[in-house]
């Protein structure tokens, strides 16, 4: 097992070379979750995470486990959503909040400093005030609307751009994303990208990772960007 610094160096930067992050549910469109994050991996998934706010711990515990174990066995990194006991327990490399979740602080105390911490950001605002925090990487999102994040608008490529100028983080552009619109995100200063239903919905995992993957690997992979020693 790695010590805690070279854990912490390995998994920041494991986050620093990725580009393509998929966020789901435990029954992703009603499937099996271990074949749908086996597929997706394969076709070029660097990132999982397990996102389900219908289970309560125990249940998420047992199927972050599961799939913690796929994600390594693979070789991808795995994130719980929210809740960090869960990460805990189920050995996960990082947990994600929200801004109306844990404060990162707190987060960081639970977890320790080996997890990765990722935090969600929606303004100019949020970007800046998460360079203090020790998050250690962003989402910058929805840049479309999407029915996983009901009521929230839709932030455009415009934050996309301010987030390329302005963070040392890494960011994953996030919200509505798919392989007619991800080369809008890339030329908007994107380097990486999280989707949910253009992998999660789609008939064909591996297909569609390996889509968005072409597509990503068309563009610099500015490893060096946000990479906090």
């Amino acid at each position: 097992m790695l010590s805690t610094p070279d854990a912490v160096r390995d998994r920041r930067a494991h986050v620093a070379a990725t580009s393509l992050y998929l966020v789901c549910d435990s029954r992703p469109s009603g499937r099996d979750l271990a074949w749908v994050l086996r597929e997706s991996i394969i076709g070029g998934v660097d990132i999982v995470q397990l996102r389900d706010k219908n289970l309560r711990d125990r249940e998420l515990s047992a199927v972050a486990t599961e799939a913690r174990a796929i994600c390594r066995e693979l070789g991808a990194l795995f994130i719980v959503n929210d809740r960090p006991a869960v990460a805990i327990a189920a050995g996960a490399d990082g947990v994600h909040v929200g801004q109306d979740d844990l404060p990162v602080s707190e987060v960081r105390q639970i977890v320790g400093p080996e997890l990765l911490i990722g935090l969600s950001t929606h303004t100019a605002e949020q970007l800046r005030a998460a360079s203090v925090t020790q998050a250690d990487y962003l989402g910058v999102g929805p840049v479309h609307p999407t029915p996983t994040k009901a009521g929230r608008p839709a932030v455009g490529n415009e934050l996309v751009e301010y987030a390329a100028g302005h963070t040392s983080l890494p960011f994953f552009a996030i919200g509505g994303l798919n392989a007619a619109n991800v080369p809008d995100v890339l030329r908007a200063g994107a380097r990486r990208v999280a989707v949910v239903r253009a992998i999660a919905d789609s008939g064909d995992p591996r297909s569609s990772a390996r889509e968005l993957r072409e597509l990503l690997e068309k563009q610099p992979t500015a490893q060096d960007d946000g990479l906090r020693n």
